[in-house]
């Protein structure tokens, strides 16, 4: 083991043989045997999202830091190195649902995506971000949401980039936005936003590949299309 370990104090490389989450592993056992994990390695190991990675580990309750390093290209890209401190107090780290709470909450949402509809890669997803909440969350009187890794990316980077988390920190915020109250909400990660996530599928894709050809006849993308379409039904 590098010598890079021995300086890193026994209570942390306790709680760090104790994280089960795969994807937080990574990083935690990435930064005691070099000091650092960069998001090249984080893509490598097979995550596609490395701040979803790097906040797996900050939610665990692990006081991380951005840094820059190297790619293997000669390129500048950010590195994740732990933070004065280490360990954050106030968190025990984010549990990981039984496999049947997880199952029995994702058949009461239908079996598919709150945000999108779709019946595949479905996901157990936080509404109010862990960071947000912290270990409050568990007073939610829905606390989970069912979503698509496709939306559970789209939400994370959301949040990620939200003043609400970044400075706020405000659950009240969180449950007015979109990505927690889809169908009852007031903004969109504190912008003035409405969405409507449509998909056609089956005999509907016809329609879909329609309305795709009207696009490019009127030199618009499909949702401006939409939103034509909608303003002459509409009379506006």
């Amino acid at each position: 083991m590098p010598d890079k370990q021995t300086r890193i104090p026994k209570e942390l490389l306790q709680r760090i043989t104790a994280v089960t989450n795969k994807r937080a592993r990574f990083v935690l056992d990435s930064i005691v045997r070099n000091g650092k994990v960069t998001t090249e390695e984080i893509n490598r190991a097979g995550y596609d999202h490395p701040p979803r990675a790097a906040q797996d580990v900050k939610d665990l309750g692990f006081r991380l830091k951005r840094i820059t390093a190297k790619h293997t290209n000669g390129r500048s890209i950010a590195a994740y190195a732990f933070d004065e401190g280490e360990l954050d107090p106030n968190k025990a780290g984010r549990r990981a649902l039984p496999k049947k709470q997880r199952d029995a909450i994702i058949h009461t949402a239908g079996n598919k995506c709150s945000l999108c509809g779709v019946a595949y890669n479905l996901q157990v997803d936080h509404r109010i971000p862990y960071e947000v909440a912290g270990e409050a969350i568990t007073e939610e009187k829905e606390p989970f949401q069912v979503l698509c890794g496709s939306c559970n990316r789209k939400k994370s980077w959301a949040c990620e980039h939200c003043e609400n988390r970044l400075r706020l920190c405000s659950p009240d915020i969180c449950r007015d936005c979109y990505w927690a109250e889809p169908t009852a909400y007031s903004h969109v990660a504190m912008q003035q936003q409405r969405r409507a996530e449509l998909i056609w599928t089956k005999d509907e894709v016809t329609d879909f590949d329609r309305l795709w050809r009207e696009a490019l006849r009127h030199n618009r993308s499909v949702p401006d299309e939409v939103k034509a379409l909608l303003k002459e039904v509409l009379g506006k």
